[in-house]
């Protein structure tokens, strides 16, 4: 049995509130939208993580405020 450690979470918020978050552990950058059943995808780098989220955001939202917790 192996165990993943969480090493930072940053969350997005957009105009109305949180959009979805990103957790980085020793396997990458995992997106995660609001209110989604399981995380959208992995990714190398935060600035590839951070990009995927905004594209999965409705069509013309502005670029989210990241917030490291």
């Amino acid at each position: 049995m192996s165990t993943t450690k969480t090493l930072a979470l940053w969350v997005a918020y957009g105009r109305n509130g949180v959009v979805g978050s990103i957790r980085h552990d020793d396997d990458g950058y995992h997106v995660t939208m609001a209110e989604a059943d399981a995380e959208a995808s992995t990714y190398p780098s935060l600035a590839s993580a951070k990009g995927a989220l905004h594209a999965r955001m409705a069509p013309g939202s502005d670029w989210p405020r990241f917030q490291e917790h």
